[in-house]
């Protein structure tokens, strides 16, 4: 039996397919992707399986649900593949579970009703998650589906941690800074554990990616992280601002602003596309010559090394960091230049290890004489959903 673990998102849907034995969860045999679900988009689905790449256009027609069409698709693909496992359950990833939901939980009707008031938190995300559990569990009816939150692995962080200095009724309302990524943080956390003993010490990880934050661990659970209330907060990222001073805020009010203006600007026309005006792809802006594009990257590296500087404190010092993401994953430059911005914490890497870990697999960077470990671990979100999903089914008896 496998769990198919999913990502959805606005015009995509990531999918792949763990096998399990009880609680234990094997990585990935078949994984993939479907683009192109906007509405009047050109759905194509691409897939990797045994070693093997395989692709396929989707048909559709004018007025067709091409998302229903992808997933018929999808269930084709799942049954005509030798060897792949009967899929017994679906796991979500979903990117805000605000107060009430600190760990998985397999998807009713009243959890997507609570889910969907926690829109507004996550626009770019959470929407598009919860689109994707609907239309699977039509496609897919009969399977358990589970929600498995970004949120849940901040949900122990210090109450100084994640308070906001705002009144008590507000935080009481559940007001105060949630975290994401947790479900990269935890894939990569696992992995630093199984590697070192230094990962039981202080650990800084760095999502970096269009959407991008950091986190600060201690004994593998995490104490501090960039973004907040929603994830908009923290680092400069691909279309989203960052932290912002509200008085921003307030005074784009005053020159009459509305709330959707404001979203589209803070969450769509920000960041590294903002400030380049070119793009929001780092690939992009490495190639190009302008000063706005080096501006956007030196502004980016400047945020990630100053707010690792801030979460370092909190937890005393640093003996590793992992760098996972796209960015993080892809870009040795910038690896090369955070760890030259956090040499005084005793950050030192190899340039030769740096430059060959290109995120195929995962690799250790640190010089020799470093004070502190550096990895560059590819993160694989759908396996923790997977293992999520696997251990709830296992509670159930299933």
């Amino acid at each position: 039996m496998a769990i198919l673990a999913v990502n959805a998102g606005s015009s995509s849907l990531k999918f792949s397919v763990h096998p399990r034995q009880g609680r234990t969860v094997l990585p990935a045999v078949l994984s993939g992707n479907i683009q192109g679900l906007e509405p009047g988009g050109q759905p194509a689905m691409g897939w990797r399986f045994q070693g093997a790449d395989g692709q396929r256009r989707v048909e559709t027609g004018a007025g067709d649900d091409v998302f229903a069409l992808a997933l018929r698709d999808l269930q084709q693909l799942l049954g005509m593949l030798q060897g792949l496992p009967a899929i017994e359950a679906v796991a979500h990833r979903v990117v805000h579970g605000g107060e009430r939901f600190r760990a998985s939980v397999v998807v009713d009707e009243a959890v997507l009703e609570q889910l969907a008031a926690l829109n507004s938190l996550a626009p770019l995300h959470q929407p598009h998650n919860l689109a994707g559990i609907r239309a699977l569990r039509r496609a897919f009816a009969g399977l358990p589906q589970v929600a498995c939150f970004d949120t849940a692995f901040h949900a122990g962080m210090p109450e100084v941690a994640s308070a906001f200095a705002l009144p008590r009724e507000l935080t009481a309302q559940g007001v105060r800074r949630y975290g994401f990524h947790g479900l990269s943080y935890q894939y990569v956390m696992s992995r630093l554990l199984a590697l070192s003993e230094r990962a039981r010490g202080r650990v800084l990880m760095a999502h970096l990616g269009n959407g991008a934050s950091l986190c600060a661990a201690l004994e593998g659970r995490s104490q501090a992280t960039t973004m907040g209330f929603s994830a908009l907060d923290g680092l400069m990222m691909g279309t989203r601002c960052g932290t912002l001073d509200a008085g921003v805020v307030l005074y784009l009010l005053e020159q009459g602003w509305d709330h959707d203006r404001l979203q589209n600007l803070l969450y769509k026309r920000s960041g590294l596309l903002g400030v380049s005006g070119v793009s929001a792809d780092m690939r992009r802006l490495r190639a190009e010559p302008g000063d706005a594009a080096r501006r956007a990257i030196a502004q980016f590296t400047y945020r990630v090394v100053r707010e690792a500087g801030a979460l370092s404190a909190c937890i005393g010092g640093l003996d590793v960091l992992a760098f996972s993401g796209g960015i993080g994953e892809h870009d040795a430059t910038l690896r090369a230049d955070v760890a030259e911005g956090l040499v005084y914490l005793g950050v030192a890497i190899d340039p030769e290890r740096n430059r060959q870990a290109t995120g195929e697999a995962l690799s250790p960077i640190h010089a020799p004489h470093s004070r502190v470990e550096v990895w560059v671990i590819p993160t694989d979100e759908g396996q923790v959903a997977a293992r999520e999903a696997a251990a709830l089914l296992q509670e159930a008896g299933a």
